[in-house]
């Protein structure tokens, strides 16, 4: 059991903060309330970022003494929205919103991972047809090992998991984004995420 706090209380937070509580840990959830988000990232070994990319840099950035020596697991993307409110381009071309955390919170080991599918995917990988793949971006090869077991607890096969190296390496990743609005406009909120085929 890890005690996790998940920043977020959407779609993302809400499902992610439900399996993991289904999968035995124990999870505080943020609201938006003043007060909440840095309470639950003080008692917790683990903090999911779950808000809105946006503006995760600036909510986290606030949280620089609570987030010290905790695993920081970013599965938002920073993007500019179009006008039907679907992701129409990056908010930090040429890095991401992962490596802007890590620079932004020095002391806080930044994993980034469930960042190239739809929300309902990422607890329930097993539902789609094809095997499909979650990535791991970050520095320590620890919490990235620490990761990795969070995601088999939510039904991640060992082998469906890649680990693409450090944190710059999601940039990648993040920029997988703009695939999502043409898939949708295609094909709908089916479930969906990127898979490597082998």
């Amino acid at each position: 059991m890890t005690t996790i706090a998940v920043l977020g209380n959407g779609r993302v937070g809400g499902s992610l903060a439900t399996a993991l509580t289904r999968a035995g840990h124990e999870v505080t959830v943020a609201d938006r309330s003043p007060g909440s988000a840095a309470h639950a990232a003080r008692t917790a070994r683990i903090v999911i970022n779950a808000t809105p990319g946006e503006g995760s840099l600036e909510r986290l950035g606030a949280l620089h003494e609570e987030l010290r020596d905790k695993i920081l697991v970013d599965v938002s993307n920073a993007t500019v929205d179009g006008p039907d409110g679907l992701p129409a381009d990056l908010l930090y071309p040429g890095s991401s919103l992962a490596e802007q955390l890590q620079e932004s919170l020095p002391e806080t080991r930044v994993v980034k991972t469930l960042n190239t599918m739809l929300f309902s995917v990422m607890t329930a990988p097993a539902t789609l047809t094809q095997a499909p793949s979650a990535f791991l971006s970050g520095e320590d090869p620890q919490a990235k090992q620490t990761v990795r077991e969070l995601l088999i607890d939510l039904g991640w096969r060992n082998e469906w998991i890649t680990d693409l190296g450090g944190i710059r390496t999601a940039r990648a990743t993040e920029a997988a984004i703009l695939f999502v609005p043409h898939v949708i406009r295609s094909s709908g909120f089916a479930p969906f995420a990127l898979s490597i085929a082998r």
